[in-house]
C-alpha cells in the first residue's frame, strides 16, 4: 500500500514540474496590454457591441465607461436589448442623455431567439448584421458584456495592440470582482484553471493551434468577423468566447491577456453564486462526455488532492519519503498559483488551499453533469440550453 502511494504522489509530484517547465509557461500570468501607447497616424473606427439581458443593475456604469472613452478615433456603441424585462435600455440612453453623447449610442430591440442559438451570441449576431449593413462599417467591433467596466484607455490599448501587431483579435480577461471572502477563495483559482487549459502564451503564438478568448473584452478587426459570417458557426456554444478565438485564429493571428484595469462588476458574494456560474457550463467543456468527466475527476484527484495526502499520511505513518514526496507536490501546485493568486491580492498562505478550492471546483463540474442529465444544464435569465449540442 505505502508503495502504490508513494507512486501516485510521485506521479502528481512530476505532473506539477511537467506543467511547470512545459506547458505554456501558463502560470505566470504575465500576457498583458503594454500600457505605453504608441500613436498611431491613423485611428480605426470602433463599434462597441453590448449583448443585455436584464442588466438594469449593472449597465449604467458599464455605459458610462464606454461613453467616456479617450479613444482617439471614431467611437460608436450598440446595445443589443435581448428582450429585458427591466429598464436596461432606458438607463442606457438616460446615460447618454446626461453625458450628451446620445449621437454616438444606438439602441436596437433584440428579436426572438431562434432555434440552436444562445441568447447572447444571438444578441451579438444582431449587433454585428446592423453594422454591416452600414453604410461603412467599423475598422473594428468591440463585444464586451453588459457588466464590464472599461478603463478610459482600454478602446485606444486593444486597438494599437491590434494594429501594430496586425492582429484579427486582441481579447481580455478581465478582472473578476474579488471582494467578498468566497470571491477571495475560489475566483483567483477560476482565472488560474483557465490559463492552465488554455495556455496564454501558446494562443498568442500564431504557430500553435491552441486559442481561446474571453468574452467580456474581444476586440475583433471587423474583415476577420465577416470572413467567418459572424457568429453562425459558434451560434450554438455556450462557450462562446473560446469558440470564437478557435474561428478567427483559423484565419488569423490572435492575442489573449490579463488586465487589471477593466474589470468585472458581477457580484459573487456567496458559494451558491459561484458554483451556479461554474456549473452551468463546466460539463459543456468537457462536451458532455461522461467518459470525459470521468477522467476529470481522476485527474483532479491525481494532481491536486494526492498531493497533501500524501504529507498527512507519510506524517502520521512515519514514512519520510512519502511525506516529502507529498510537500515537493503540494508546494509546486502553491507556487504555480501563486502569480495569479498575487494579481489578485491574495497572500501567500492562501496558494496552499488549492488542493480545497479543487475539490470544490470538482464538485461543481459534477453537478454540472447533474444539471445537463436533469434537462436543467446551462440555465442563464430564464433560458436553458441543454440542448444546444
Amino acid at each position: 500500500m505505502e508503495s502504490a502511494l508513494l507512486g501516485l504522489v510521485g506521479i502528481s509530484a512530476a505532473i506539477w514540474l511537467g506543467l511547470l517547465g512545459f506547458w505554456g509557461q501558463f502560470w505566470r500570468a504575465d500576457q498583458r496590454l503594454d500600457t505605453q501607447e504608441s500613436p498611431l497616424e491613423t485611428w480605426p473606427t470602433v463599434a462597441v457591441v453590448i449583448p443585455a439581458r436584464d442588466e438594469a443593475e449593472l449597465i449604467g456604469t458599464a455605459a458610462r465607461s464606454h461613453l467616456t472613452q479617450t479613444y482617439a478615433g471614431p467611437l460608436s456603441i450598440v446595445l443589443v436589448d435581448d428582450q429585458s424585462t427591466d429598464d436596461t435600455a432606458e438607463i442606457v440612453t438616460q446615460v447618454a442623455e446626461a453625458l450628451e453623447e446620445t449621437a454616438h449610442l444606438k439602441v436596437l430591440s433584440g428579436k426572438p431567439l431562434p432555434p440552436v442559438w444562445t441568447g447572447k451570441l444571438w444578441a451579438m449576431e444582431q449587433g454585428f448584421r446592423y453594422l454591416q449593413q452600414q453604410p461603412s462599417p467599423p475598422d473594428y467591433l468591440l463585444f464586451t458584456d453588459a457588466d464590464i467596466e472599461h478603463d478610459p484607455a482600454s478602446v485606444q490599448q486593444l486597438v494599437t495592440k491590434a494594429e501594430s501587431e496586425k492582429l484579427d483579435l486582441v481579447s481580455l480577461m478581465v478582472r473578476l470582482r474579488c471582494q467578498s471572502a468566497w470571491e477571495k477563495l475560489l475566483i483567483p483559482a477560476f482565472v488560474f484553471f483557465f490559463q492552465l487549459l488554455y495556455p496564454f502564451p501558446w494562443v498568442n503564438n500564431s504557430n500553435s493551434k491552441m486559442a481561446a478568448a474571453a468574452g467580456g473584452c474581444a476586440l475583433i478587426r471587423f474583415s476577420a468577423l465577416e470572413r467567418i459570417d459572424g457568429l453562425q458557426t459558434i451560434r450554438h456554444a455556450l462557450i462562446d468566447d473560446c469558440a470564437l478565438g478557435a474561428a478567427v485564429k483559423a484565419g488569423g493571428p490572435i492575442w489573449l491577456g490579463l488586465s487589471t484595469k477593466t474589470h468585472s462588476l458581477r457580484p459573487y458574494s456567496n458559494l451558491q453564486s459561484i458554483w451556479n456560474m461554474v456549473a452551468r457550463s463546466a460539463y459543456t467543456q468537457l462536451s458532455y462526455s461522461p467518459w470525459l468527466l470521468m477522467g476529470t475527476v481522476l485527474g483532479m484527484g491525481l494532481v491536486y488532492l494526492v498531493p497533501p495526502l500524501g504529507l498527512v499520511v507519510g506524517l502520521i505513518g512515519g514514512n519520510d519519503a512519502i511525506a516529502l514526496t507529498g510537500l515537493a507536490g503540494w508546494l509546486l501546485m502553491a507556487w504555480a498559483y501563486w502569480p495569479t493568486l498575487r494579481l489578485y491580492g491574495g497572500s501567500p498562505p492562501l496558494a496552499l488551499a488549492l488542493p480545497l478550492i479543487a475539490l470544490l471546483y470538482t464538485l461543481m463540474t459534477l453537478d454540472s453533469a447533474r444539471r445537463h442529465w436533469a434537462g436543467k444544464g446551462g440555465a442563464w435569465k430564464g433560458r436553458i440550453y441543454s440542448d444546444l449540442q
